[in-house]
C-alpha cells in the first residue's frame, strides 16, 4: 500500500516544478509589458493584481477585471482586452486574438521585448 503513495509524489513534484517555471515565464513576460504600458511592472509578481493592471492598460477600469470570474463572459472579456491591448501597441486583430489571447505568454513576450511602443490614444 505504501507503493501507491510513492508513485504519486513524483507527479506532485513535477507539477510543482512546472508551475514554478510557468510563473517565472509569466513574470518575465508581463513585467516589461506593464512597464511599457505605463503600469507598475512589479505587479506581475502577483498574478491577480497583474490582471487588474493589464485591464487598466487596455483602457478599462480595473473593476472590469471581476468579469474574469464569470464563466463564459470571461472568454469574451479576455478577447476584448486582447484586442484593446493589441491596438495600443499598434497591432491588428489577428495578432491580438492569436498572440494576446490564444497564446498569451508568447504575445506578451513579443510586446515586451520588441521595439513596439504603447500609445493609449490608439485604443479609442
Amino acid at each position: 500500500m505504501t507503493s501507491d503513495n510513492l508513485g504519486n509524489s513524483g507527479a506532485g513534484a513535477g507539477g510543482l516544478i512546472g508551475g514554478f517555471i510557468g510563473y517565472v515565464l509569466f513574470v518575465a513576460a508581463v513585467w516589461p509589458f506593464l512597464n511599457k504600458a505605463g503600469q507598475p511592472g512589479w505587479t506581475a509578481l502577483i498574478p491577480i493584481v497583474a490582471a487588474f493592471f493589464i485591464v487598466r492598460a487596455a483602457g478599462l477600469s480595473a473593476w472590469w477585471t471581476l468579469l474574469y470570474f464569470v464563466p463564459i463572459v470571461n472568454i469574451v472579456f479576455a478577447i476584448i482586452v486582447a484586442l484593446r491591448l493589441g491596438k495600443g501597441f499598434g497591432h491588428g486583430a489577428v495578432f491580438s486574438v492569436f498572440l494576446l489571447w490564444l497564446f498569451a505568454l508568447i504575445g506578451y513576450f513579443i510586446l515586451s521585448y520588441s521595439s513596439n511602443t504603447y500609445d493609449r490614444s490608439r485604443i479609442v
